[in-house]
């Protein structure tokens, strides 16, 4: 099972890179949302996890993007917020296309609970 992960901060995305390869899964990564879809297309992940504010193209675009492409693929949104606190991106997320949302900091185990349960297998299977 392959996962894509999205986040323009380096240590989001090597931390839950080393989560999701500790626990059998194939894992690339992108800074950006614009980039991520050219690895999107070349890696063929089964499960995206994206953060929302990011340069380039922003996660609600890349959520917008991917069921164009690959409709059957798992979408995890996940965001620190904004600066303002006013806008409710998460729930934006969900209602665009996310399959789940989660606020950063996350818990590896709700991390890995919820691709689990997206894709109903183990990543070994």
């Amino acid at each position: 099972m392959k996962v894509l992960v999205i986040d323009d901060d380096h240590l989001v995305r090597y931390t839950l890179s080393k989560i999701l390869q500790r626990n059998g899964y194939h894992v690339a990564t992108a800074s950006d949302g614009k980039r991520a879809m050219a690895v999107f297309r070349d890696e063929r992940p089964d499960v995206v996890i994206t953060d929302i504010i990011m340069p380039e193209q922003e996660g609600i675009g890349t959520i917008l993007k991917i069921p164009c492409e690959r409709p059957e693929v798992k979408i995890i949104a996940i965001s620190g917020g904004d600066s303002t606190g006013s806008l409710n991106l998460l729930g934006d997320a969900k209602l665009l296309g996310a399959d789940r949302a989660f606020h950063k900091p996350l818990k590896p185990e709700e991390l890995l609970e919820a691709v689990r349960e997206l894709l109903g297998a183990n990543p070994r299977d």
